[in-house]
């Protein structure tokens, strides 16, 4: 990495990439400092590198909706249908992606997505799309325990999965507490094995497609039998059902992808956020999208989507369309092997999960959304009350202990998928009106540290199509009409209509008027940080630099 200036700023960074621990000059120790003088950043510390960033991102979304659930959406809407599905949600959260970046790098604050959404458009915005996103990620930890323990239980089935997810629980909660750049450097190892085990699958299908495997050269035969789309619900009309098929499995794909946005909440917490933030979402949202597009693609084209192990239940190796898709070849060591991975993957996702809503909270906090305690740091910058708070929601996981584990897998799924494109869609609508407050100003976009492309019209398109996704997507609920489906379907969307209507009945808040939006605070601090970079002169150092 050769040694740079950013003239924008006028400033210039300090750390080496070969330790991942960045260390300061001039005013960078002074960040937290400046930071809870103007009430933006608490006293977070800035100590997480680009290597950090985009690997927290990938580690919250390449978890269990990619090597579990990717095989309930193949079962349901067949090898062609769900590829489409998943690359059209790319195209969503690629929308989300750019449109966060430019306001991240902008103004980097912690908790940013609420933040944005109350100074731009509404503060009963924020608070509601805040606590539903805080929602989305506390469910989610404890959708990763109930993973875990099921997950053990492939080896030993005859113990009690509450063990498990007790265990694990403690174990996740405790690493929250440890600094950040402790916390990064642990979630960074974690995303390596995913990432690892992504490309060494996408390996092996090449060759198990080619004629590898027992079966011999399989080429597209799935797309011929049992076929390319599957019929779902409707049986009169195998067009109208195939459609029903591939739209139906939307809400796994967005669960699939929930996660690349930690992009814009790690922005308070990191060093030189306006290099390493643009990079860090170019990379993450380019690596994510080729990884799951390739991994579905394979997927589709070694497991055909009437395989009944796609559909037996279980959250373990015995459902991963990973290992079916081993099994298939007439490969049979791998399932342990994938089970332990397996265990990685979800330990590293519920990592995440602590991690962002802890940082969601403390946003919340800082906005006046939320208790001022929920701000409290330890001297480390650590928000222990926050991340107790989050990580109380895993105990949710021990709902297994009454009922069907594969049952409350789906249920959470649903609950938190949902809540995931809700976000999605109060960031496009937060990236407008941040265009709308900048034109008000005077200001161009071409004078932005990070500039996206085809804006304001792909903030639109994501918007347009996030909502219509959340809308439809629980029509199944009417076909025929089930109570408990809808409710599972539309919890979320009813949950973020009454905190946004009751935060705006009790705080008479009114729309931010383009003019009137804070442009200024967060970011001010961050031009006048002065940085030094030092470029990493041992081979590993210079390895990881590449890396981000």
């Amino acid at each position: 990495m050769e040694k740079t200036q950013e003239a924008d700023i006028g400033t210039k960074m300090i750390g080496d990439e070969s330790s991942g621990s960045p260390t300061a000059r001039g005013s960078f120790h002074d960040v937290e400092k400046h930071s809870s003088e103007i009430g933006t950043t608490v006293q977070l510390k800035r100590r997480l590198q680009s290597r950090h960033l985009q690997m927290i991102a990938i580690g919250g979304t390449i978890g269990t909706g990619l090597f579990i659930g990717s095989g309930g959406a193949l079962a349901t809407a067949g090898p062609a249908s769900t590829l489409i599905a998943y690359a059209f949600v790319g195209t969503l959260v690629f929308s989300v992606m750019v449109s966060l970046g430019e306001m991240a790098t902008y103004i980097p604050i912690s908790g940013a997505f609420t933040a944005y959404a109350s100074r731009f458009v509404d503060p009963s915005l924020g608070f509601a799309m805040g606590w539903i996103y805080w929602f989305s990620w506390a469910i989610t930890f404890a959708l990763e325990l109930t993973a875990s323990g099921l997950i053990i239980q492939y080896w030993a089935p005859d113990l009690n999965i509450g063990i498990f997810i007790g265990v694990f629980w403690i174990v996740i909660s405790a690493l929250n507490f440890l600094p950040v750049n402790f916390y990064g450097e642990v979630e960074f190892y974690f995303a390596m094995i995913k990432v690892l085990t992504v490309i060494g699958f996408l390996i092996f299908g090449i060759c198990i497609d080619a004629g590898a495997g027992q079966h011999g050269y399989l080429g597209f035969h799935t797309y011929g039998n049992p076929g390319a789309f599957a019929p779902y619900l409707v049986e009169d009309n195998p067009a109208l059902a195939k459609f029903v098929g591939f739209w139906a499995v939307l809400i796994t794909a967005g669960f699939s992808y929930q996660g690349t946005e930690l992009v814009g909440i790690a922005a308070g917490e990191c060093a030189n956020p306006r290099k390493t933030v643009p990079a860090a979402i170019k990379k993450t949202f380019y690596r994510i999208f080729f990884f799951f597009v390739g991994t579905i693609f394979f997927l589709g084209l070694l497991v055909p989507y009437d395989n009944p192990n796609l559909l037996n239940g279980t959250t373990d190796a015995a459902s991963s369309p990973f290992v079916i898709a081993a099994q298939l070849a007439g490969v049979k060591t791998l399932p342990g092997l994938i089970n332990a991975v397996l265990l990685c993957v979800v330990l590293s996702a519920a990592n995440s999960n602590v991690y962002s809503g802890s940082r969601i909270l403390v946003g919340l906090a800082q906005e006046g959304a939320a208790p001022q305690i929920l701000a409290r740091t330890t001297t480390k910058g650590v928000p222990y009350v926050a991340v107790s708070f989050t990580a109380a929601f895993g105990l949710l996981a021990f709902m297994n202990e009454s009922g069907n584990g594969g049952e409350v897998f789906d249920w959470f799924v649903n609950i938190t998928g949902v809540a995931g494109f809700i976000s999605w869609t109060c960031i496009g609508i937060s990236h407008i009106a941040f265009m709308r407050a900048l034109r008000a100003r005077g200001a161009s976009r071409d004078e932005l540290p990070y500039k996206a492309l085809w804006q304001p019209w792909l903030s639109y398109y994501g918007v347009g199509f996030n909502i219509i996704i959340i809308l439809t997507q629980g029509f199944t609920a009417f076909m025929p009409w089930d109570t408990s489906s809808f409710f599972v379907a539309y919890v979320s969307l009813l949950l973020f209509a009454v905190l946004y209507i009751g935060h705006k009945l009790v705080c008479r808040t009114k729309f931010v008027k383009p003019i009137e939006a804070d442009l200024d605070t967060g970011r001010k601090e961050v031009d006048e940080m002065y940085f030094e970079e030092v470029v990493p002169t041992t081979a590993w150092g210079k390895f990881w630099a590449w890396m981000g």
